[in-house]
């Protein structure tokens, strides 16, 4: 006798197969070079927050250190070459870029809001160019530069969005040689954090409780499996009882047993998450960076862990940079693939009433400096 199907059974597995087929379709789609970022926000003992990124590709993104002033008239690429969007920046922002562009792919405005660029494989649609105004139509690498340069919370750029005053339009990138497929993560200096992803050619806006970031599936997709591990705590578990015999855990950590170790974006959500809500919180400044810093390592990737089964001569992912930025001190830090030294650039350091951008290349030290040691 044929089971009986529940409409709310049979909508869900329609859904998971239609996921399925997305994920499918996004892993033969995705060039190589599709990145694998995680990203994160941590508060601090004394209010502030916080945020750290890893930054993945598969070749080199030939990123610099940027300060874009105050006043500053920016502007978008259209599909057709041509300017698109433009506006004059309110607040300063420092970051990085990448490709040459002079568009920020990660960074901070001087208001604390921070924010980067993650790659969304198979699942980004953007809008119509030919559909949207030329005036409100960004590319979507200009997205997180308009954010930071005009708005000082997550709740004043969901507003705009809100209010229709932007829209994310098809361009071809010219290095990629595709409309690369991006989604977006926004946290400010109150702790709240705010995901934006382009879908079904319109902004999906999404608070985000966990503050945490990676890529494909969509972010409802990420908290829906969040579900799964309901059970996962930094403290330790409690022996286990059974018929009169004791069965004690291996060691230490065992209230995470069974946290994913792999490097898919829906592994390394519930990894950040069970990182970011255990981690016993400390003041702003250089103890709180260091803290994110410690998080971060947990998901480098060295070339050669990240291949195709027939690699050949494409390029291998791996972690070109990672950031971590201070919300309350105005401090945003980097370190590299080659130079794990963690660098700091003081927003507030710079004249941010400047005409021009400033910009820097992370120079790369792969001889680690040496430790001074008193002689005998």
């Amino acid at each position: 006798m044929p089971s009986s199907v529940s409409p709310s059974a049979f909508s869900w597995r329609r859904s998971v197969r239609k996921t399925a087929a997305a994920l499918l379709t996004a892993a033969m789609l995705a060039p190589h070079v599709a990145s694998a970022c995680t990203s994160f926000l941590i508060p601090t003992s004394d209010g502030g927050s916080v945020y750290g990124r890893t930054m993945e590709f598969g070749f080199s993104m030939d990123s610099k250190a940027m300060v874009i002033p105050r006043n500053h008239k920016l502007s978008s690429t259209g599909p057709d070459g041509k300017e698109a969007m433009t506006w004059t920046g309110k607040y300063a922002a420092v970051g990085l870029n990448g490709l040459g562009m002079s568009t920020l792919v990660d960074g901070m405005n001087e208001k604390g809001m921070a924010g980067g660029v993650l790659y969304f494989p198979g699942f980004a649609d953007y809008a119509d160019p030919a559909k949207a105004d030329p005036a409100k139509s960004l590319a979507p690498w200009d997205f997180l530069t308009w954010a930071l340069t005009n708005f000082a919370s997550v709740e004043e750029v969901k507003a705009a969005i809100n209010n229709n005053e932007v829209a994310v339009v098809k361009v071809i990138q010219e290095a990629l040689k595709i409309a690369p497929p991006l989604h977006y993560t926004l946290h400010d200096a109150s702790g709240a954090s705010l995901v934006v992803e382009p879908i079904d050619g319109k902004l999906k806006v999404y608070d985000n409780p966990v503050g945490v970031m990676t890529n494909s599936p969509t972010f409802d997709w990420h908290l829906t499996n969040l579900s799964n591990y309901v059970k996962l705590s930094s403290v330790n578990a409690e022996p286990l009882k059974l018929d009169g015999m004791t069965i004690e855990p291996f060691g230490q950590g065992s209230g995470l047993l069974g946290i994913p170790g792999d490097g898919t974006p829906p592994s390394r959500f519930i990894r950040a998450l069970g990182l970011t809500m255990s981690v016993e919180p400390v003041v702003s400044g250089p103890e709180s960076v260091r803290l994110a810093e410690h998080i971060l390592n947990n998901f480098d990737i060295p070339k050669g862990w990240v291949r195709e089964k027939d690699q050949g001569d494409d390029p291998l992912e791996y972690t070109q940079w990672s950031t971590v930025a201070d919300l309350s001190n105005g401090m945003y830090y980097v370190k590299t693939y080659d130079n794990q030294v963690l660098r700091g650039i003081d927003l507030n350091s710079f004249d941010l009433n400047a005409k021009e951008i400033v910009s820097a290349p992370l120079n790369s030290e792969i001889t680690p400096p040496a430790l001074p040691m008193p002689k005998s």
